[in-house]
């Protein structure tokens, strides 16, 4: 009889109990193998006996196992491996993709046959779990999903991070760039050393960089009233080849300038859109600017309107610098520039063709560009829906605003007109009296608010000309103290805000305060007398 038989006759009886027994040689051969660990652990006895533990639990091998099975072998104490020195996992195949999980507690007690030890080994507190193996991938594949969309959320909000740098180095580079020849000649001005011609080119480079900051700031407030949803529309029907022609005025001395021909293609036949004229006029504007920037001395923009079906289609075509087609599906979005690098050729802030997408998408249009490469000109293409005759539409009330005068009233003198000015910027007072004096106004200034009330309470004007922003006490303040006046002290003066600040929220502010028009630094001087006048004489 070998000593696999002779131990399954010594150990037999623990085929009866409800425990995992197994014995171990000291060479770590297994000698019995119970019933109970068949059945747990899907071993059969026939494969398991005669053979080294360690080919089915290889991590028995640790250190911390072979010190206690040592004494164990060599006639040591019984041990337990409590959970902390022996609370491990097997993972035992039961099917495909199917496993069974045991933790075990052990129990060993040496035992002595002739001159060989055993070790006898009781397995308590046994747990069994099973789980389907693509559940678990399926939990492993949702992990790496999530933290790989976790890890693209980090490269979207790295990139727009850089995006936003970028942009605020662009704005910063843009909105000082027209003040070193703004601020230079000014000082060259002021030396009185220039001859008469020197001066009109000095006059004109400051007048025109400063209608390009100007158009800088309007950007960035136009960008910033889409995204907050806060810019209103003034909607009646307009005829888009008028527009498109008073758009080409504007553009005309810069396509003269570079050599570029226009050429027109507008279907007089085409129908009227619902809309605000002047951001249909600004949408043209951009898209025959960009279109003129980009195209080299001697180019061609050609400019196509016609009506297809209930679509009244514009198009602008140049034989420009073209589009990559990398940046092709990026070219409307806000923030988001084709060259953003110091040594880019075209300045701008790049919100020209971000501003023309949310302005048409408003008036329920769309526009996409399409080019076939650098160096290959690009074309432009708004689609605006046709108004239907048959229906009439309500135009809403236009609110007077810094973009909207009486065209008549322009060049209307002010002789007589009694003007106070508040403002707590001394040059901007010395510049407003200048001008309306110059004009037949007589202008008083007051520093301050309560400077004021106690110039009106002296003698009233025929009108006040506010600042906003002021200390102690601001333009709001004011217009409500003057308003809270009787009439025969001043209370019904006609007042104006001249501010520097934009937004529709102020306009909305300035007129429910009091004021009755609200016009944006800076004012154009014939428009502001223009508006002056009209609102005296009404």
């Amino acid at each position: 009889m070998n000593i696999i038989e002779q131990a399954h006759e010594k150990f037999s009886l623990l085929d009866n109990i409800p425990l995992g027994a197994f014995v171990l040689q000291s060479d770590y051969i297994v000698l019995f193998w119970n019933c109970c660990l068949e059945e747990w652990t899907k071993i059969p006895r026939s494969k398991i006996l005669g053979n080294s533990i360690l080919e089915y639990f290889p991590h028995l091998n640790q250190p911390r196992y072979t010190s206690r099975l040592d004494q164990i072998f060599q006639g040591g104490p019984p041990a337990i491996f409590s959970s902390q020195l022996h609370k491990y996992v097997i993972p035992i195949p039961l099917s495909q993709n199917k496993y069974r999980i045991q933790q075990t507690t052990v129990t060993a007690v040496s035992a002595l046959d002739g001159d060989r030890f055993y070790a006898l080994f009781s397995i308590e507190d046994f747990t069994d779990l099973t789980f389907r193996v693509q559940e678990y991938k399926n939990l492993r594949d949702q992990a790496l999903a999530l933290a790989e969309d976790r890890q693209r959320a980090q490269e979207a909000a790295e990139a727009a991070n850089r995006i936003k740098d970028e942009f605020l180095a662009i704005v910063s580079h843009e909105l000082r760039s027209p003040l070193n020849p703004i601020l230079g000649w000014a000082k060259l001005l002021r030396n009185r050393s220039l001859n008469e011609a020197t001066t009109v080119r000095a006059l004109e480079t400051i007048e025109r960089n400063a209608v390009l900051q100007a158009q800088l700031i309007e950007d960035l407030l136009d960008i910033s009233r889409i995204l907050r949803g806060k810019l209103a529309l003034n909607l009646e029907t307009v005829d888009l080849a008028f527009i498109i022609e008073a758009a080409l005025e504007t553009v005309h001395l810069a396509a003269k300038a570079k050599s570029i021909q226009i050429n027109l293609d507008l279907d007089i036949k085409t129908g009227q859109v619902k809309g605000d004229s002047s951001r249909l006029q600004q949408v043209v504007w951009n898209l025959l600017s960009n279109a003129i920037k980009f195209t080299p001395a001697g180019g061609k923009v050609e400019v196509c309107l016609e009506q297809i079906n209930s679509q009244i289609q514009l198009r602008i075509c140049d034989t420009g610098k073209g589009i990559n087609p990398d940046f092709l599906p990026h070219v409307f979005e806000h923030f988001y520039q084709a060259d953003s690098s110091t040594s880019r050729s075209s300045g701008g802030l790049g919100l020209g063709l971000a501003i023309v997408r949310q302005l048409v998408e408003l008036h329920g249009g769309r526009v996409w560009a399409q080019s076939p490469g650098e160096g290959q000109g690009a074309t432009f293409t708004v689609c605006l829906p046709v108004v239907q005759q048959s229906l009439e539409f309500k135009i809403e009330d236009q609110n007077i605003s810094d973009d909207f005068y009486p065209f008549c009233m322009l060049h209307t003198p002010l002789e007589g007109i009694r003007l106070l000015i508040v403002d707590d910027d001394a040059d901007t007072r010395e510049f407003l009296a200048f001008l309306l004096e110059e004009n037949g106004a007589i202008v008083t200034l007051a520093a301050s608010a309560n400077e004021a009330l106690a110039i009106i309470a002296q003698s009233k004007p025929d009108l006040l000309l506010s600042d906003l922003g002021m200390p102690e006490v601001d333009g709001y303040a004011l217009i409500k103290k003057l308003r809270a006046m009787p009439a025969n002290q001043g209370g019904q003066i006609p007042a104006i805000a001249l501010t520097a600040y934009a937004a529709e929220t102020t306009q909305k502010q300035v007129l429910t305060a009091g004021f009755q028009l609200h016009i944006t630094k800076p004012a154009d001087p014939s428009k502001l007398i223009a508006v002056i006048a009209a609102l005296v004489e009404g």
